[in-house]
């Protein structure tokens, strides 16, 4: 038939549609990079005037598309921005805390002995600790702000990437190719990530897309608490905050930059539990 569509184009598409995820995480990573130029308005700009104002508003030739909050600001610029923000602080955070935990995982599953106890007893006792209780704690004592949340998320999640990062090491240690290069004379360094990490990656990056979205939850967390970024910059977590106040008269407040922060972290989820199902059938 002429109108049929070819059986490759068929499963190209369905093959396009499962990865939906992906193109959700890069559509928001998009929106992050290059808000100052998709924001329609300036995200801090209050006019009191249009103040509360539903989806669809429009004031003096500016639309406000998602409607604005209880300063007049634009909901939708703030919730592009508030991306940025959340997109940012989670990267930071994943690639400080995966740093420190998988180098502290390696060197302990490597060396053994003492190293290995008192560097896993170390990971224990962060473990054996709430991470949002101490968090909290954690920037309560150094102040709120930008750089503060990254060092505080950092803190508190390097002991997964420890565990991930000791257990592979050991089930990788005592392979043949890892003797040859401690008998050939590379130094522990060398081996640890010449040899090892390589080997690792595939576990730690799914930990790390994970852990991705549990950041995201965080930094919203602490910043609807108040102790995360702070006013004026545009924040998922400090909109909702503010919208709860208003959720009965001006719903959108809270509404779109909650749908933001859940599709941000549905996305990443999904691409994790993917990432993992397609090295568990590799092995």
């Amino acid at each position: 038939m002429s109108g049929a569509v070819p059986i490759r184009s068929r499963v190209s598409l369905a093959t396009a549609l499962t990865w939906w995820p992906a193109w959700l995480l890069g559509l928001l990573v998009v929106c992050a990079v290059f808000a100052p130029w998709l924001a329609p308005m300036d995200p801090d700009r209050q006019n009191l005037l249009a103040r509360l104002k539903a989806p669809g508003f429009e004031a003096r030739g500016a639309s406000y598309w998602l409607g604005s909050d209880e300063l007049g600001r634009d909901v939708l610029s703030r919730v592009i921005h508030g991306a940025r923000v959340s997109i940012m602080v989670a990267v930071l955070s994943v690639l400080l805390s995966g740093i420190v935990g998988v180098t502290v995982g390696m060197v302990a599953g490597y060396l053994r002995g003492w190293v290995e106890t008192v560097l896993m007893r170390l990971v224990d006792i962060f473990l054996s600790i709430p991470a949002i209780l101490l968090a909290i704690i954690t920037v309560a004592v150094l102040g709120p702000g930008l750089v503060n949340v990254v060092l505080v998320l950092a803190l508190t999640r390097w002991p997964r990437y420890a565990r991930v990062a000791y257990g592979q090491t050991l089930s990788i240690a005592d392979r043949p190719f890892v003797r040859l290069s401690r008998a050939m004379g590379a130094s522990p360094p060398r081996v640890l990530f010449r040899h090892i990490l390589p080997n690792i990656s595939g576990p730690l990056l799914v930990v790390a897309t994970l852990e991705f979205g549990l950041m995201v939850l965080f930094e919203a967390g602490l910043s609807f608490l108040g102790l995360g970024v702070q006013p004026p910059m545009a924040s998922w977590g400090a909109m909702l905050s503010v919208g709860r106040n208003y959720i009965a008269t001006a719903w959108w407040i809270a509404t779109f930059p909650g749908l933001a922060l859940f599709l941000l972290v549905l996305s990443a989820n999904m691409i994790g539990d993917r990432m993992s199902d397609a090295i568990g059938k590799g092995r």
